[in-house]
């Protein structure tokens, strides 16, 4: 007996440095785990501030080269036209090359983008300093990038209750709204007035609304009201903006209704995606969020050349006024529709 408790004994002491070294293996690996996502938001950080500011400034180069608000809406179309058509083949490359490969890429591809803009002096080149763009997929940088939704796909999800009526609701209720934020950068200089560091000013002011409106307002009206309430009242107040901004003549007037049009944007994405995210099964929920995902880089891609057009030929009020018809129309569809929602999660 004695024996036998002296090997276990001495095999216990044997294992423990096993053990031990189990448990470093294990600690370096949340390390580097760790600094692999600090590594990946740093170079997200970066690229999104990079953009967002030659965002700023395009506008007044285009403008400088002699193109119009509709030539600017072409050249938005085509960045956006890239990036659509880019992120299937940028996702398929991560899938055959890995995530670090992909990563390079896109970096390269946004070095490429940004050098070609600083040294664009015409139209041409500035349309060129684009062609990057398609490999510009730094955010959804993963191997699930490369997944691909099927039309078949789609029209599955759109045959369950109630998913067709609020994913139709969740386009068109900011879609005129959209129009008008994709042009906004000529909008502040033209109707505005507005120089590029005084737009910045407004855009960060945006930007600072959504993070209250965000965090503190969208999250606790969802604890006390129900969605098909919180939906009604998003289109409403959007219909109030569409009448605001047709009678908006300065830039004040933007900041005060720059609040109730953040709200109803952030109020509809969230009951959107919560609404046609219960209203699927549980398997599909991830497929149904890149669905909705899906609604900004189309609006992008279409959005610049019909935005340029309706500024072009009908001014800043023609976005409210349709703001306006089309929200009216909705608020009156939700009132008569019974659209089946569900307060579960599918099974």
């Amino acid at each position: 007996m004695s024996t036998r408790n002296a090997k276990t004994s001495s095999g216990g002491e044997e294992e423990a440095p096993g053990t031990r070294n189990v448990e470093q293996n294990g600690h370096m690996g949340e390390m580097r785990r760790g600094q692999v996502i600090l590594g990946a938001y740093l170079i997200a950080t970066l690229e999104l501030t990079f953009l967002f500011m030659q965002i700023g400034v395009m506008p007044y180069l285009a403008k400088s080269l002699g193109l119009d608000s509709v030539g600017f809406g072409y050249l938005q179309t085509t960045f956006g036209v890239l990036q659509l058509v880019g992120g299937p083949i940028f996702g398929r490359f991560a899938d055959r090359f890995g995530t670090r490969n992909a990563l390079i890429l896109s970096c390269a591809s946004g070095s490429a983008f940004f050098l070609l803009t600083s040294i664009s002096t015409n139209i041409p080149l500035l349309f060129l300093s684009r062609l990057p763009a398609v490999f510009m997929h730094g955010l959804p940088g993963t191997s699930e990038a490369g997944s691909m939704f099927s039309i078949r796909e789609i029209l599955r999800l759109m045959k369950f209750p109630g998913v067709t009526e609020v994913f139709i609701v969740k386009v068109f209720a900011g879609l005129p709204i959209g129009f008008f934020l994709i042009m906004f950068s000529i909008i502040s200089m033209d109707f505005f007035g507005l120089e590029a560091v005084e737009s910045g000013y407004l855009m960060s002011y945006f930007g600072v609304l959504q993070m209250v409106v965000q965090g503190l307002v969208v999250g606790k009206l969802t604890t006390h009201f129900t969605e098909r309430t919180l939906l009604r009242l998003s289109v409403f107040v959007f219909a109030g903006v569409g009448l605001a901004m047709a009678l908006m003549r300065t830039v004040w007037h933007y900041c005060i209704i720059a609040v109730p049009l953040v709200f109803a944007f952030s109020l509809l994405g969230t009951i959107t995606d919560s609404i046609l995210t219960k209203a699927v099964p549980s398997s599909d929920t991830g497929t149904m969020l890149g669905i909705c995902a899906s609604v900004q880089p189309l609006t992008r891609t279409v959005g610049p050349t019909i935005g340029g057009v309706l500024y072009k030929q009908f001014g800043v009020s023609s976005f409210g006024y349709l703001q306006l018809i089309v929200n009216i129309g909705l608020f009156v569809y939700l009132l008569k529709s019974k659209i089946p929602l569900r307060e579960l999660k599918s099974q």
